[in-house]
C-alpha cells in the first residue's frame, strides 16, 4: 500500500489565508481598472487580522505535520506572529507610498502575501528541503518586489545584485544539504541529529554545515556575508527595505536556530565558536560604515547588519535565554524598524527625493509628531531604555555573560554605544538645525497614521512593560532544548 502523507490543513491555516488572499487580490487586480492597488492592499490587510486568529491555536500545539515535513509548535506560533505584524504593517505604509508614487500595483501586495507564505513554511520546517522551498519562495517575491520601481534605474540595479547574489548563496545552501544527505542519509532534522550525536561526524558533514551556515548568515546579512545590504536597500522601496529589514531577517533566524539548535546541538562547540567571530565583524563593520553615512536608507541598512551581530551574540550564548533573547528582541525590531522606515516613507516623498540625513533638518519644528516617532524608533534601535531595544540588548547580553562570553558583551557595548553618535546625529538634524528651505507640508494618509502610531505604542508598551513577551519567548524556545 502506499502511505497517504499527515495533512493537517488547519496547522498551515494562516499560511493558506495568506496564499488564498495573494491569489484573490491577483485576480481581482486583472478586473479593477482604478484603484486595484487599494483593493489589493484591503484584501492583504484583512487576510493578515483573519491569519492572526488562525495562528492563535498554534500556541498549544506540538505536532509534525505532512509526513515530518513541518512541525506545528509555539516556536513556529511565535515566528508567524512576527511575520504577520512585520506583512501588516508594510500593507499599512505601502498604501501610502504607492499612492505618492502615482502606481497602482495590485501585484505588490499580491507578491508581498506570496513571500510571506514562504516564510510561514521556513520557520515550520523540519526538513531542509522544505526550509529550501520556503526560503526560494520568500527570495524569489522580494527580488520582485525591490525592482518594482518601473522608472527607477537603481530599483533595478539592486533587484539585479540581490538576485545573483542570493541565487549565489542559495546554491551555497543546496549544497550543503546535499553534503549532510552524502553524510548521513537524511535531510530531516531529526535524521541529522542522530547523525551529529554519534560521535563520528565526517569532513564532509562538517562542510554541509558550513555551507548551511554560509547561506543563512547571507539572509540575516552577517558580515562578510552582508555586500548585497546596502546597495539593495538603498534602491528598493522604502517600505520593502522596512520588510527585507525585519521579515527575511525573522524568517531567516527563525530557520538558523531550528537547524543550529535542533540538529548541530551537539557540534555547538565547533560553530560558537565561527559565530563568535562573525558577530564581532558584523558589529563592528556594521557601526563603523553606518557612522559615515549621509544617505538615511544606508545608515539603516548598516544598522541592520549591526544589529544581526548583537542577535548573533544570543545564538553564541546556546542557551534558552539567549534563544529567549533573540524572540524578544526580533519583536522588538519589527516595529522599531518598520517604524523608522514609516517615517522615512513620509520624508522621502515621490521618488524619495529626500533621503539624505540632511533633508531632516527641522523636522521637529516643522512635523513635531513625525520627529518625535523617529526619535523613539532611534532611541530603540540605540537601546535606551525605556524603548523596547534595551530590553532587547539587555537580555541578549546577560545570556551572553552568564554563557562566559565576557569579551563579547565587552564588545556589543562598545560598538552599541559607537551607535548612539549616528542615531543621534538625526535627531540633532531635526531639532537643531535649520531647513535650508522652507519645508513642504507632509499629509498624513490614515494606513500611515495607524502604522505609526501602533508601532510607537508597542515600542514603548514592550520596553516598560516586558515581563509577559519575555516569558511567551521563553516559552517558545523550549522546543529547541
Amino acid at each position: 500500500m502506499i502511505p497517504v502523507p499527515e495533512i493537517n490543513l488547519g496547522g498551515v491555516l494562516p499560511a493558506l489565508i495568506l496564499g488564498v488572499a495573494g491569489l484573490l487580490a491577483t485576480l481581482l487586480g486583472l478586473f479593477v481598472r482604478k484603484g486595484a492597488a487599494t483593493v489589493g492592499a484591503i484584501i492583504g490587510f484583512t487576510a493578515v487580522l483573519i491569519a492572526l486568529a488562525a495562528n492563535a491555536p498554534l500556541r498549544f500545539m506540538n505536532t509534525p505535520a505532512f509526513s515530518g515535513m513541518i512541525v506545528l509548535d509555539t516556536f513556529s506560533w511565535f515566528f508567524n506572529l512576527l511575520i504577520l505584524l512585520s506583512v501588516g504593517l508594510t500593507i499599512l505604509i505601502s498604501m501610502k507610498y504607492l499612492t505618492d508614487q502615482g502606481l497602482d500595483l495590485y501585484e505588490y501586495f499580491a507578491i508581498l502575501l506570496f513571500s510571506s507564505v514562504g516564510m510561514m513554511f521556513m520557520v515550520s520546517g523540519t526538513h531542509l528541503l522544505m526550509i529550501f522551498v520556503g526560503l526560494e519562495t520568500l527570495s524569489i517575491g522580494v527580488y520582485v518586489l525591490t525592482g518594482v520601481l518601473p522608472k527607477s534605474s537603481k530599483a533595478s540595479e539592486a533587484s539585479l545584485k540581490y538576485l545573483l547574489l542570493g541565487s549565489f548563496s542559495s546554491a551555497l545552501f543546496l549544497y550543503g544539504a546535499a553534503l549532510l544527505y552524502g553524510a548521513s542519509g537524511s535531510l530531516s532534522l531529526a535524521g541529522l541529529a542522530k547523525y551529529f550525536q554519534s560521535g563520528s561526524v565526517s569532513t564532509m558533514g562538517l562542510i554541509g554545515m558550513g555551507l548551511l551556515l554560509v547561506g543563512f548568515s547571507f539572509k540575516v546579512a552577517a558580515v562578510p556575508f552582508h555586500m548585497w545590504t546596502p546597495d539593495v536597500y538603498d534602491g528598493a522601496p522604502s517600505p520593502i527595505t522596512g520588510f527585507m529589514s525585519v521579515g527575511v531577517k525573522a524568517a531567516a533566524f527563525a530557520a538558523f536556530l531550528r537547524v543550529f539548535f535542533e540538529c548541530f546541538g551537539s557540534a555547538q562547540v565547533t560553530w560558537s565558536h565561527i559565530l563568535w567571530i562573525l558577530a564581532v565583524l558584523t558589529m563592528i563593520l556594521g557601526n563603523l560604515a553606518a557612522l559615515v553615512q549621509s544617505n538615511i536608507k544606508r545608515m539603516l541598512a548598516y544598522s541592520s547588519i549591526a544589529h544581526a551581530g548583537y542577535i548573533l551574540i544570543g545564538m553564541v550564548a546556546g542557551t534558552a535565554m539567549g534563544a529567549a533573547g533573540i524572540l524578544y528582541y526580533l519583536l522588538a525590531y519589527i516595529f522599531t524598524n518598520l517604524g523608522a522606515f514609516a517615517v522615512v516613507t513620509m520624508v522621502g516623498r515621490k521618488g524619495e527625493a529626500n533621503i539624505s540625513i540632511d533633508d531632516y533638518r527641522g523636522l521637529g519644528k516643522s512635523h513635531p509628531a513625525l520627529a518625535l516617532a523617529m526619535s523613539i524608533f532611534l532611541f530603540s534601535l540605540a537601546g535606551i531604555p525605556p524603548t523596547a531595544g534595551f530590553i532587547g540588548k539587555f537580555t541578549i547580553f546577560g545570556a551572553a555573560i552568564a554563557s562566559g562570553y565576557i569579551w563579547l558583551v565587552i564588545i556589543g557595548v562598545l560598538t552599541s554605544a559607537a551607535s548612539v553618535f549616528y542615531y543621534f546625529r538625526v535627531v540633532m538634524k531635526m531639532y537643531m538645525e535649520a531647513p535650508e528651505v522652507e519645508p513642504e507640508s507632509l499629509k498624513f494618509s490614515p494606513s500611515m497614521a495607524l502604522a505609526l502610531t501602533l508601532t510607537v505604542m508597542v515600542v514603548l508598551y514592550i520596553g516598560i512593560f516586558p515581563t509577559t513577551y519575555l516569558n511567551l519567548a521563553t516559552e517558545s524556545v523550549k522546543s529547541l532544548f
